[in-house]
C-alpha cells in the first residue's frame, strides 16, 4: 500500500529556497540540517530539495502538483503575501474539472495547486 509521496526538486541555494517556501507557509522538517538537502512541510505535504549548484533555471523542468481543499483562500493568501503567480497560471477553472493556479520557485520549479470543482460544489 502506498501512503505518501515526497517529491524531490533541484535547488541552487538552500537559503534562498528555504526563505521562498517559508513565505508560502512551509517549515523545516526535523532538527537536523543535512548538507545539500532540504526538507520542508506544510500541512500534510512534504517537499524535498537536493542541491544542484550548476542548475540552469531556464532548463529546469521540475514540477509538482499539490492538491488542496481550500484553493480560493490559498490563492488569496499568496496574493496577500505578494507571492508572484506564474504569468500563465492565475487561478482558473480548467476543463478537466480542477480549479488551479501555478507558481515558479527561484529555481524555476513549477508548483501547481489544484482543487476538484466537485469538492467546491459539495
Amino acid at each position: 500500500m502506498l501512503t505518501d509521496a515526497h517529491p524531490k526538486l533541484p535547488m541552487r541555494d538552500k537559503k534562498t529556497t528555504r526563505a521562498y517556501y517559508q513565505r508560502l507557509g512551509f517549515s523545516l522538517v526535523g532538527n537536523t540540517d543535512y548538507e545539500g538537502y532540504l526538507m520542508l512541510q506544510k500541512d500534510r505535504i512534504q517537499l524535498h530539495f537536493f542541491e544542484f549548484s550548476n542548475l540552469d533555471p531556464a532548463e529546469n523542468y521540475g514540477q509538482v502538483y499539490i492538491r488542496t481543499d481550500s484553493i480560493d483562500s490559498l490563492y488569496a493568501s499568496f496574493l496577500a503575501e505578494k507571492i508572484p503567480i506564474h504569468p500563465n497560471g492565475p487561478l482558473q477553472t480548467k476543463p478537466w474539472g480542477q480549479r488551479e493556479f501555478s507558481l515558479l520557485d527561484p529555481d524555476n520549479n513549477l508548483l501547481t495547486f489544484g482543487q476538484s470543482i466537485v469538492s467546491l460544489i459539495n
